[in-house]
């Protein structure tokens, strides 16, 4: 049983698993054990989750992460996020096509009283920030309670098959996110003092300085905490244009869990809107799972991610677009092309700029905003709050783990506990990992006099420093001090040579790095070692390959010679080719993806309906928003009780800042807008979990 599923995997591991049936909309389908409804349906070709009783359009996926509520469906006669469920042998799910009815109990409930716990410490989130914080607390033996909403701890880690940049000894650099999640994961199953609750959701604060938790997905918990450290995270932004909530657009976290997490094999062809570390990051991963990307689109006139990001999809064949828009999504049911077009400095479309291309799937990354709710309730009724990782301030995850190993230390000290202050040293090494990316400049110079050496095809200033720590001769030089310079290659000034171990091309996170090998010349060519993560049986000796430099221009198609795969590649395969000395030092990559299977049709695709959504659950477009915004509202609560922007089950985490944007595009400055009023609960919740209320089965 494959159907959409992955089979095989350059980094990740494919194991078997049990399967078992399931009825979707009267249909009996397979799915394997560990899934969710979501992952289920997908792996099914079922991309279209539910109609919306409002309008009739279809619903499907956004962001694949309990925050928003659009892959509802009924499973078992009651309303369920499809992403958070686990699907169970012979579950019935349907399609949600009208309001859910309240489903009726057969079995006599039993009333159980709400448990309240007292705790030093709560923490909300297992990702990063929050486990980094909770491994300094149980080091020090001090009460913890970690609470995280999946059954994996990780967060955003376990979607992440790529290196790390950053510092390798302060943040785990040049080790893979997934391996990285599972690290932080087992020294926290190893701190006695921490409580961790898995699968548990953390949905309010409350005026008498508790926070209550759904554990396990049923049981009601009070709890209240001394200290409070949010570390939830950050949730996608969203953005408007045509067709923005057809079935198959949606946001990188989404396409990132079906595909590294779930093992999903859930687009043919891709198309990414923006141009950030996340969009770049997620068009790579696609590409190793083999689907084809048509192209990235970035407003900005350059992309605001890591230059070697950019660079990597670049040479592996990927189009990117800058100072372009998407205009629209197209298709009836679900997403089948996109159009995009140029624009000018005032960020409007030029006409007769117009594109399309096919895709099944548009994936959004175009920023990130702060889950910060719970730390705004939680000053705001007197819990001594501290914040981590990207719910106090979006940056990459090696950033984030930092954060929360700063915040723990302050956390424990904060208790009375007599721990040192935090070293000057860990907060300047913050400060460098959580900056943007610097100044691009020349790539280093190339010490030809050597018959073997690294070529760094890095030119931007990013905190990053794993070739330096690896190099067995130490001649790969950054400065201890600030990691955000480039790396030089300084061999010569120390008196060393090159020994040819390829530890600085297997590490590096950007695959920035070549080895140039003249020893053995023949007919003036030079071996050039490239690092490759496409899998073993895509590539093999004697193979014609096209190299390309770091800008993805085609130098010349050369013959493979060797491949290598090794535990100290960590799944890295070292493939070595013989090319022309005019070429060699060029060299940065192979061509994955030929640009030729990336053509727009010969007539852009104009989509005539004016769908614009900025709310998702209440299905109220960017008109309608503007048309009252533009008759005097300046109140987003007067603008929810006309419309019901906000309204919906995700409590306005979409559309919120969208209208804040409308307001700004209309010219209105944000001291004339009230905010909204916002939920006493953060996250939906069965009333019969609030009242403790189970059944003999123990289901709610």
């Amino acid at each position: 049983m494959t159907q959409n599923r992955l089979t095989t995997h350059p980094i990740l591991p494919i194991a078997d698993r049990d399967v078992f049936d399931f009825k979707w909309s009267g249909l009996v389908f397979q799915a394997c054990a560990g899934e969710t409804i979501a992952s289920a349906l997908f792996a099914n070709g079922v991309r279209i989750f539910g109609i919306h009783p409002k309008d009739g359009s279809p619903q499907g996926i956004f962001c694949a992460n309990g925050q928003c509520a659009q892959c509802t469906v009924v499973a078992n006669g009651i309303p369920v996020k499809a992403c958070m469920t686990p699907i169970r042998p012979g579950m019935v799910i349907e399609p949600l096509n009208t309001l859910p009815k309240l489903p009726h109990i057969q079995i006599q409930p039993q009333y159980t009283p709400v448990q309240n716990l007292d705790i030093d410490c709560m923490i909300i989130g297992g990702g990063p920030a929050g486990l980094s914080a909770a491994i300094e607390l149980g080091t020090r033996n001090i009460s913890a309670i970690l609470v995280d909403d999946k059954d994996q701890l990780g967060g955003k880690l376990v979607l992440q098959t790529h290196r790390f940049f950053g510092s390798i000894n302060a943040c785990y650099a040049g080790t893979r996110g997934i391996d990285i999640a599972t690290r932080l994961a087992k020294l926290v199953s190893e701190q006695a003092s921490i409580d961790i609750w898995r699968n548990s959701t953390v949905v309010a604060v409350f005026s008498d300085q508790k926070v209550g938790v759904v554990r396990n997905n049923n049981e009601y918990v009070l709890v209240k905490p001394k200290v409070l450290l949010v570390a939830a995270g950050a949730r996608e932004k969203s953005l408007t244009f045509k067709g923005n909530t057809l079935p198959g657009v949606y946001g990188a976290g989404a396409f990132q869990t079906l595909l590294n997490r779930d093992l999903i094999h859930c687009s043919k062809r891709l198309f990414i809107v923006g141009g950030g570390n996340v969009g770049l990051i997620a068009g790579y991963h696609a590409l190793q799972a083999g689907i084809i990307v048509e192209g990235l689109v970035e407003a900005l006139a350059e992309c605001g991610g890591y230059k070697v990001h950019k660079d990597k999809l670049a040479r592996m064949g990927v189009p990117i677009f800058t100072s372009h828009t998407v205009l629209s999504a197209n298709g009836h049911d679900s997403v089948e092309s996109v159009t995009i077009a140029a624009i000018d400095e005032k960020w409007k479309p030029i006409p007769g700029t117009e594109k399309t291309y096919p895709c099944d799937t548009l994936l959004i990354a175009v920023g990130l905003d702060p889950v910060d709710e719970f730390s705004r309730k939680a000053k705001e009724y007197g819990i001594p709050t501290f914040a981590a990782g990207d719910s106090d301030e979006v940056a990459e995850a090696s950033s984030a783990m930092f954060s929360g190993k700063i915040k723990g230390l302050e956390i424990a000290r904060s208790l009375g506990y007599d721990v040192p202050k935090v070293p000057e040293e860990w907060i300047k090494t913050s400060e460098i990992l959580r900056s943007k990316p610097g100044a691009e400049n020349k790539e280093p110079p190339i010490v030809e006099e050597e018959d073997v050496y690294p070529v760094i095809h890095c030119s931007q200033e990013i905190p990053c420093n794993p070739c330096t720590s690896v190099c067995p001769q130490s001649a790969i030089y950054i400065d201890d001090l600030d990691i955000r310079h480039i790396p030089e290659y300084i061999g010569k000034q120390l008196g060393v040579h090159c020994i040819a171990c390829e530890k600085c091309v297997a590490i590096c996170p950007g695959l920035a790095i070549t080895l140039v090998d003249r020893r053995k010349q023949v007919d003036e060519t030079a071996l050039v070692t490239i690092p490759y993560e496409f899998g073993k049986e895509t590539i093999k000796i004697g193979d014609q390959v096209l190299v390309v430099d770091t800008g993805g221009s085609v130098l010349g198609r050369v013959e493979v010679v060797r491949t290598r795969l090794a535990i100290n590649t960590d799944r890295t395969i070292m493939v070595k080719v013989r090319a022309p000395l005019v070429i060699a030092n060029k060299i940065a990559g192979i061509e994955i993806q030929n640009p030729e299977i990336c053509a727009s049709f010969e007539q852009f695709v104009e989509r005539l309906t004016d769908d614009m959504v900025v709310c998702r659950c209440e299905r109220v477009s960017l008109a309608e928003i503007k048309a009252i915004i533009s008759s005097g509202v300046r109140d987003m609560n007067q603008i929810k009780a006309i419309t019901r922007a906000g309204m919906g089950a995700c409590g306005g985490k979409t559309c919120g800042n969208i209208i804040k944007r409308a307001f700004r595009d209309l010219g209105i400055p944000m001291t004339q807008i009230t905010e909204p009023v916002a939920r006493p609960l953060f996250v939906e919740v069965s009333m019969g979990v609030l009242a403790g209320i189970t059944t003999e089965s123990g289901e709610e």
